[in-house]
């Protein structure tokens, strides 16, 4: 059995899936497109080969085999996007929630079974229909749950809103004990720029106390506000629009001193030294075309 524990972001990780682009299947279609980062990939003709996006996951996975990480793998599904398995369920203390992610995907979610299949089944639990949440937007941070959301009454018309308020009131529900705090986030059908997918796109915690942060992924000044008071202003990283767009929010702790980073972040990736962080650099920037990036594509299940 597995005995899961996640807690937050960043303690030592010990139990991962990480997603494949194995048989990852043909460039989409524009109409196909669930994101308009994705479509501005595939008009422009600079949509992501399968070959570059396996190479790209397997650096990752070496560095998880050089911390000793147990990772498992999704089933190979011919021909079908497999990379973002953060998508499709996640895990606070020792639950694993199944998403209800588009119903286009949920062949993802079988993919894993043999995975579920090792938890307690009083462990495992699936929302009812109305509840919209995926792990993307979902951070466990100690006595903290973060959830991004969309709070605009036209919410049913954007496929980037995917946790609604019955999402996030479902883990209120679920956690009482816990301080949960949804945040409101800016999206757009059109601009990948100005659209925060999941919470993971504009904010996370790295080390004990500190993050990454875009104030203008959040709808909400508010909102934005409550994090830098409860992270302090100097521990928080600032990243510019460009930045956001190439995902610099969407690393992966490993531990609390040991980042995964895309090699090209620069800034980020000095700032991380300075303030005592080991950085894995790896090549990323293929699978981030589709506006996803390292969170994305993992699934923590056990950290100490």
């Amino acid at each position: 059995m597995l005995k899961l524990n996640i807690k937050n972001e960043t303690s030592r990780l010990r139990a991962v899936i990480l997603g494949t682009a194995q048989s990852n299947g043909p460039t989409p279609e524009a109409s196909e497109a669930y994101d308009p980062k994705s479509l501005e990939h595939i008009l422009a003709g600079t949509y992501p080969v399968e070959e570059d996006m396996i190479k790209e996951m397997e650096a990752f996975n070496e560095v998880f085999q050089k911390y000793e990480v147990q990772v498992f793998r999704p089933e190979i599904i011919e021909n079908y996007n497999q990379i973002f398995t953060r998508d499709i369920g996640f895990v606070i203390d020792d639950f694993f929630i199944k998403a209800n992610i588009l119903p286009d995907r949920e062949r993802e979610l079988d993919a894993i079974q043999y995975v579920i299949d090792q938890i307690d089944p009083a462990k495992v639990i699936r929302p009812p229909e109305e509840v919209h949440i995926e792990g993307g937007d979902v951070m466990p941070w100690n006595e903290h749950i973060f959830i991004g959301t969309y709070k605009g009454s036209d919410y049913k018309d954007y496929i980037t809103a995917r946790t609604n308020m019955q999402g996030v009131n479902f883990i209120k529900e679920m956690f009482p004990n816990k301080i949960v705090k949804e945040f409101d986030l800016v999206k757009s059908r059109i601009e990948p720029r100005d659209n925060a997918l999941h919470l993971d796109c504009c904010f996370q915690p790295v080390g004990t106390d500190k993050g990454i942060i875009y104030k203008s992924g959040f709808r909400e000044e508010a909102d934005y506000l409550y994090l830098v008071d409860l992270f302090g202003r100097e521990n928080l990283f600032h990243i510019e629009r460009e930045e956001m767009y190439y995902m610099n929010s969407n690393v992966f702790s490993i531990a609390p001193d040991v980042v995964v980073s895309e090699k090209k972040f620069t800034r980020l990736n000095n700032w991380l030294r300075e303030n005592g962080f080991t950085v894995e650099e790896i090549p990323y920037a293929e699978i981030s075309k589709q506006e996803g990036l390292l969170r994305c594509s993992t699934l923590p299940l056990i950290r100490d």
